[in-house]
């Protein structure tokens, strides 16, 4: 019987998280050096989720200690790890070493130190509005969809809840400070799923400022007092 999404998120939830965390990466840890992947994915769980970090050894192991057959996998019993490049009877040997690099990372406290974010993973981990934003709004059809990027921006605004649009100003200025030039900037556009050129004349960072800046301002339906009679 094919699990819940109750019982999946209760039993490999944060070992979905890893197994993400190594989407376009090589899983190349070693006992002695955690991967790319790992690092990024410790840098960004420290950071907001710090007590799933637990969670991520216990079911890594337990994983590990208790590996699916085929038929199980097949009939949706059991998560299905998905092909990181490692043959298959090397499987167990690597969750177990994920499992002890996190478990060193928790009993000592140390932990990547902050910088911009390395993976796909890792941009859609911190900044997961902003990704919602870009990808839901500027994907390819955006040139069919709104006249400019004005528009589909106010398309973004009139129906999303403010609360939200707060969360991705704040998520815009977070990622402005990171101090990166317009190459990363780009770069971080397309990872977090814009797939058309800002407008002319606005680089990738002047965009952003722009969107926070037109953002930032409330709908005249939102501002405190809206809608209330006069007496």
């Amino acid at each position: 019987m094919p699990l819940s999404p109750l019982e999946h998120d209760r039993r490999y939830g944060e070992l979905d998280q890893v197994m993400r965390a190594y989407l376009g990466q090589p899983a190349d840890d070693t006992p002695d050096r955690p991967s790319h992947a790992l690092a990024a994915y410790l840098r960004q769980t420290w950071h907001d989720r710090p007590w799933a970090l637990a969670v991520a050894e216990r079911q890594l192991r337990e994983y590990a200690g208790n590996p699916p057959g085929r038929l199980r996998l097949r009939l949706g019993e059991f998560y299905a790890v998905p092909d990181v490049g490692i043959p298959e009877s090397e499987i167990q040997q690597w969750l177990y070493c994920l499992a002890d690099h996190i478990k060193h990372s928790v009993e000592t406290g140390q932990a990547p130190p902050p910088a911009a974010p390395a993976t796909h993973w890792e941009w859609h981990a911190r900044f997961p509005e902003l990704g919602q934003f870009l990808g839901g709004w500027f994907s390819q059809d955006m040139p069919d969809e709104f006249d400019d990027h004005d528009a589909a921006v106010d398309d973004y605004r009139n129906s999303t809840d403010p609360q939200l649009v707060a969360r991705l100003v704040g998520e815009v200025h977070e990622l402005l400070t990171l101090g990166l030039d317009e190459s990363d900037h780009a770069l971080a556009l397309a990872e977090l799923g814009m797939e058309v050129d800002p407008p002319s004349p606005y680089s990738p960072s002047g965009w952003l400022a722009l969107v926070a800046g037109q953002l930032a301002v409330p709908r005249a339906e939102d501002r405190p007092g809206a809608g209330t009679a006069l007496e």
